[in-house]
């Protein structure tokens, strides 16, 4: 049967076989820092142990109750939350240095069209976020009683 594990700051999918009677474990995909079993994954593990089968909804149910549990995104000195506000905050830098016309001087259209491509999905995810928290202040409360994101230290 196959699980995620953590392992310091990365996970790892792993599978469980029994060789010789005892039990080893084959780890098959890492998954990073923040864990995401991704059709990418599944390619990638199904091309390299191709016997091995796997109930990848379960495991990405899984994945998504470890997630939840250790992400601690109530507490707002977690290292989760603070790594998230400074990648957000580094984004938001990336983006504001980012100007169109640069594009233009592109020596691969093909680059250009990828960036504008992931900005518009970026936009999109972001959007589906913010409807999210909106609906959410019904339920949790007003936003304002939570501490700002410039209130949150840098990691």
């Amino acid at each position: 049967m196959a699980f995620v594990r953590r392992k310091g700051k990365a996970f790892f999918l792993v599978h469980n076989v029994r060789r010789g009677g005892k039990v080893q474990q084959i780890h098959l995909a890492r998954l990073g820092m923040r864990a995401r079993i991704t059709d990418e994954v599944v390619r990638q593990v199904a091309k390299k142990h191709p016997f091995v089968e796997l109930n990848w909804k379960a495991l990405r149910e899984q994945l998504n109750g470890q997630l939840s549990q250790q992400l601690e995104l109530a507490d707002p000195n977690s290292p989760a939350i603070q790594s998230l506000v400074a990648t957000l905050r580094a984004l938001n830098l990336d983006l504001a240095d980012l100007f169109p016309p640069l594009l233009k001087f592109s020596e691969s259209p093909a680059v250009a069209q990828e960036l504008l491509l992931q900005l518009r999905l970026l936009q999109s995810t972001i959007q589906v976020k913010l409807d999210q928290f909106d609906r959410g202040r019904q339920r949790f409360g007003s936003a304002s009683h939570a501490p700002s994101l410039a209130s949150l230290r840098p990691v």
